[in-house]
């Protein structure tokens, strides 16, 4: 009797739903993927975790190292170049050009929106002759391996909700992420390293915008697949080393008898989530020995460490968050997401601007150079982009030295290298004012559709059910961008 009560009180809704449906036991098979799909560790190409039948065709790519740029880069003083403005300096902004289209609260009640023409120097590099700004010279080196896509557009105009759907493919918070559902069907290749790792910066002198765990969060796919963040300052990971008294055999005798609790649970009460728990307790011991190994660029060549610039010593810096993108990309994580933070240039864009730059591109483009000389660039899709771009027009006063932009979700540029994009490449086209979109748009779908085709994923193929629902990550959109493909 007091077995069936505790059946009774343990198993809710949910439980007895997800057991009934036998999504219960998929996700069960997901969450021991370590174990029931594994591959041999010690053979070429091993694989640990993810589903049956992926990659569904011959991938361009195994991995991904997103740097995203929060707080939305300007493309006009970066990408985007409109010389022509400067003949309309301080005029106001046509009406036909914004054609009635939302401004946000904080420049919807200026009387005028004056044009601002970028005060940066633009110059042509590589083969293609490449444009890009001054702010640029690390990334100019490597122009000829990236493709520029100058037509991405969102739909949201707002930080939080642009920032969460590119993230995760929703406007509204709770959907997995993006590094989540790549852990869910590709696993890793590496069983001591989360499959989904997250790092994260702030630039000079800014705080900007917050980041939110829930954007490397894992949504209603199993919790082992959500992103580990690993921390700036102390442990990477919190708990990493033991507590004084507690050797690596006491540690592993405690595991054990924790997870035999843990499985006894399980059978009382069913929930897949104890399981999550098992394999993230086994996952942290495994990490004990693994993370403290990566984190250490003691042994890094200095004319690496040079190449990233003098900021890569200081952990908590982009420039050492690259490095470590990179360490953890060859170590065979499958999706490495990198934040930094202090876009957001609302006033005083040129001086901020330029110390964003300061801190972001020579790392950028020594990722790129790295990955190119250690034979990793060809299987390592590198993403920089932000939620959306600026404005043409001034937010505030405008002067020949200094103004700001609003947000502007219509138009801006995101650049890819490696993992089977066309290199060398401006695709797509804006209007006079960088404003609209000319000629080939690409949507945050399309973008997400594009990253998943160069892993091996049909987009519309990869999907969760929850709720008596499929769910994916591009919902019921996207496209694959095919012209950028190589």
């Amino acid at each position: 009797m007091d077995q069936f009560q505790a059946l009774q009180d343990r198993i809710n809704r949910r439980i007895f739903l997800k057991r009934g449906s036998g999504v219960g036991l998929a996700a069960l098979f997901s969450l021991l993927g370590a174990d029931a799909l594994a591959f041999d560790g010690k053979k070429p190409g091993a694989r640990y975790g993810g589903l049956s039948g992926l990659p569904s065709f011959s991938a361009k790519t195994k991995r991904v190292i997103y740097l995203f740029q929060s707080g939305g880069p300007s493309q006009m003083e970066l990408f985007d170049p409109k010389p022509a403005l400067e003949k309309q300096r301080g005029q106001d902004l046509p009406e036909s050009v914004r054609n009635g289209q939302r401004l946000t609260g904080m420049t919807s009640g200026q009387a005028k929106f004056p044009v601002a023409p970028s005060i940066f120097k633009y110059s042509q590099h590589g083969q293609a002759g490449i444009w890009l700004s001054e702010l640029l010279p690390h990334l100019a080196e490597v122009v000829d391996e990236c493709c520029f896509i100058q037509s991405m557009f969102t739909d949201q105009i707002n930080h939080d909700p642009a920032v969460t759907f590119f993230q995760t493919g929703s406007q509204i918070a709770g959907r997995p992420s993006i590094g989540s559902w790549l852990s869910y069907g590709l696993g890793t290749e590496n069983r001591d390293l989360p499959a989904y790792t997250v790092l994260t910066s702030v630039g000079k002198g800014r705080s900007d915008q917050p980041l939110y765990d829930r954007l490397w969060g894992s949504g209603f796919i199993p919790t082992q697949h959500q992103g580990v963040k690993l921390r700036n300052t102390g442990d990477p990971v919190v708990y990493l080393s033991d507590p004084e008294g507690v050797d690596r055999t006491s540690r592993r005798d405690m595991l054990n008898d924790l997870a035999a609790l843990n499985k006894l649970e399980f059978k009382i009460a069913g929930d897949p989530e104890i399981n999550t728990r098992i394999s993230q307790y086994e996952l942290a011991f495994r990490m004990q020995t693994s993370v403290p190994e990566l984190t250490d660029i003691s042994k890094e060549p200095s004319s690496v460490l040079e190449m990233y610039g003098p900021d890569v010593k200081h952990p908590g810096t982009y420039a050492y968050n690259c490095l470590l993108a990179r360490r953890l990309s060859e170590r065979g994580v499958r999706f490495v997401q990198l934040f930094h933070m202090g876009w957001d240039q609302h006033g005083d864009l040129p001086n901020q601007i330029k110390g964003q730059c300061r801190d972001t591109d020579q790392a950028s483009a020594a990722l790129v150079k790295d990955l190119k000389q250690r034979g990793l660039l060809d299987e390592t899709l590198v993403v920089w982009g932000g939620e959306f771009g600026r404005t043409v027009y001034s937010q505030g006063d405008l002067s020949m030295t200094s103004y700001g932009r609003d947000h502007h979700p219509r138009c801006f540029t995101v650049w890819m290298a490696g993992g089977g994009v066309k290199p060398g490449l401006n695709f797509g086209k804006t209007d006079d004012y960088s404003y609209n979109i000319t000629e080939n748009p690409v949507s945050v779908h399309d973008l997400h559709a594009t990253m998943l085709y160069l892993m091996g994923i049909d987009h519309t193929r990869l999907t969760y059910r929850y709720q008596g629902r499929d769910f994916r990550l591009t919902d019921v959109f996207g496209e694959v961008v095919k012209d950028i493909l190589a």
